[in-house]
């Protein structure tokens, strides 16, 4: 199913555990690396189709995963002609994706690369966010990263290491700190949240 520039439609997916790691996957019996992706098929939403994906690529199902965000508007990728079969060169261009961002909400030992008989993947990791884009196809880079850019903002915060921090150093003030001129309630910065006295 191609659009009328020759773009096939088609959903990524960038898969979140809860550090932020992302979901990564080694193509089959090759070196690259990559998101999970699919086409989207005759009368399927792009969510039907990403949830289609996400079983058939890394084995979860909807209840193993919360949908955080998606891409406003397609994505675009040109496949250079070498890539393409030779029946479809003049007609198909390439892929245009919308890109979903997902929490895993279920555990590692959901995911299972052999769902199906037609795997994508023969191994993963969790990643950094920022992903190494050297080790994916040279023409896929472009959309990886504008996908990453426009989704970061929906990031989920990690505030506990900084919260223990906080709690551990509050616990040793009277200890270990220095104290302010005026005692330990002197010292405490006011939240930019919290409206100041008059």
């Amino acid at each position: 199913m191609l659009d009328r520039e020759g773009f096939r439609p088609n959903v990524g997916i960038v898969l979140l555990n809860a550090r932020n790691e992302v979901f990564w996957g080694k193509r089959l019996r090759t070196h690259s690396w990559q998101f999970p992706q699919g086409g989207i098929k005759h009368g399927e939403t792009p969510e039907q189709a990403m949830l289609r994906e996400l079983h058939e690529e890394v084995g979860l199902h909807p209840e193993h995963v919360e949908i955080l965000a998606r891409t406003r508007d397609w994505l675009r990728y040109e496949v250079p002609d070498h890539f393409i079969r030779k029946d479809a060169r003049g007609h198909y261009r390439g892929q245009k994706q919308i890109w979903f961002l997902l929490r895993l909400t279920g555990r590692d030992s959901d995911m299972n690369l052999r769902a199906t008989d037609h795997p994508e993947f023969d191994a993963w990791r969790w990643n950094d966010y920022w992903v190494p884009l050297d080790v994916v196809i040279e023409f896929k880079r472009g959309v990886y990263e504008m996908a990453l850019t426009e989704l970061a903002r929906f990031l989920p915060r990690l505030n506990h290491h900084s919260r223990y921090l906080r709690a551990g150093m509050r616990g040793h003030r009277h200890e270990d700190a220095p104290q302010a001129p005026g005692g330990p309630l002197a010292a405490e910065p006011r939240s930019s949240e919290q409206p100041a006295a008059d």
